[in-house]
């Protein structure tokens, strides 16, 4: 069977070489560890779930999967398999765009 190629990179971070940090970096930092918390813009950041979401995890976990045997198209299979991992959870997510899409009709 042939290597599959990825375009993803990864990186693994050696904790016994920790990076060091600039002389720059260090000044940011320095002034960052300044600042009251009050002082700190959170607006670009994501919102979390309410805290009732975290009192009930099973909120936040997808809904369970069935196993199905589904015939399609081979060009529509070699596209996503293209794509990279995981590829069956995009085929999910694009059959569940169009349910969503559909459906409010």
């Amino acid at each position: 069977m042939a290597k599959k190629e990825h375009a993803t990179v990864r990186h693994s971070i050696d904790a016994a070489a920790p990076a060091q940090l600039t002389a720059s970096q260090r000044k940011e930092l320095a002034a960052l560890q300044l600042k009251p918390d009050s002082a700190i813009d959170y607006s670009d950041a994501a919102e979390l779930p309410d805290a009732a979401a975290w009192e009930r995890p099973e909120a936040l976990t997808p809904p369970p999967k069935q196993h199905l045997s589904l015939r399609l198209d081979a060009d529509l299979i070699a596209f996503f398999r293209a794509t990279g991992p995981r590829y069956q959870s995009r085929i999910n997510a694009v059959l569940r765009a169009y349910v969503e899409r559909h459906s409010k009709r």
